[in-house]
């Protein structure tokens, strides 16, 4: 079904802004938190967004502006703010958020720059394709790139995408990571089906926060370190959207 037959459709509003084509969804709270706080010391201007809380940076020169904008946990949430963005003229999306590790090769601290995804949420299913979805590959290769030149280390692979993290089992971890799924979180699969859908550029990069693949979970988001790179990776992000 198009969107002729739909009852409602995204669209933009007496009074909303217009947005730059690029920009940042920063999917978790304290990164959300950080990165409009940063944003707004760049001289950046809140928007209303009545969902989440939007930030346009200015126009400063060749590095044009660009949008920041979170938080926005879970699949629906997630769509819900992708559409409206999307309306409202958001053509070049990052995605920074966390994620489970579900193999050995993937590490607490690392970053994992999702391609395609596995669906166990209830959103994508409703944005069919007529193949299966995947990242941006031109940008996630320039952001592997630049990543790494940080002293990151990065992976590109599958993700599991769940609304479910407190039913993940041993035998679905175990399933999955024989499968080379190399991460599970709880938004990437209904954001770049949407996008595939709409026809906009998306790319993901998610900072692995917790380990899976043993049967038992370690968390690692609390560590220092872990802080330490998910900071450097927002400051990264913000700068990178800003050249698109």
């Amino acid at each position: 079904m198009n969107d002729t037959e739909m009852i409602i459709n995204p669209c933009r509003n007496a009074g909303d802004p217009e947005l730059p084509p690029n920009g940042l969804l920063l999917v978790n709270p304290a990164e959300a938190k950080a990165g409009l706080h940063l944003a707004k010391g760049n001289g950046g201007q809140q928007k209303f967004l009545f969902n989440s809380t939007l930030v346009l940076l200015p126009n400063n020169g060749p590095s044009g502006s660009a949008f920041i904008t979170g938080p926005a946990v879970g699949a629906p949430m997630a769509v819900l703010t992708l559409e409206k963005l999307i309306a409202l003229g958001a053509r070049q999306i990052i995605v920074y958020g966390w994620c489970g590790s579900l193999s050995k090769t993937l590490h607490i601290g690392d970053v994992l720059l999702p391609t395609w995804a596995k669906s166990d949420e209830g959103t994508s299913a409703h944005y069919p394709a007529n193949a299966r979805p995947e990242s941006h590959a031109p940008t996630r290769t320039t952001l592997n790139k630049g990543l790494t030149a940080q002293g990151l280390t990065t992976l590109s692979g599958p993700v599991w995408t769940t609304d479910a993290p407190y039913r993940e089992s041993v035998a679905q971890v175990n399933q999955l990571s024989e499968q080379n799924i190399l991460g599970v979180d709880m938004e990437y699969a209904a954001l770049i089906a949407v996008a595939a859908f709409r026809k906009v550029e998306l790319t993901a990069v998610l900072l692995v926060s917790d380990e899976l693949w043993s049967g038992k979970w370690n968390p690692g988001f609390r560590a220092k370190d872990f802080k330490k790179k998910s900071k450097k990776i927002l400051h990264f992000l913000v700068d990178f959207c800003s050249t698109l």
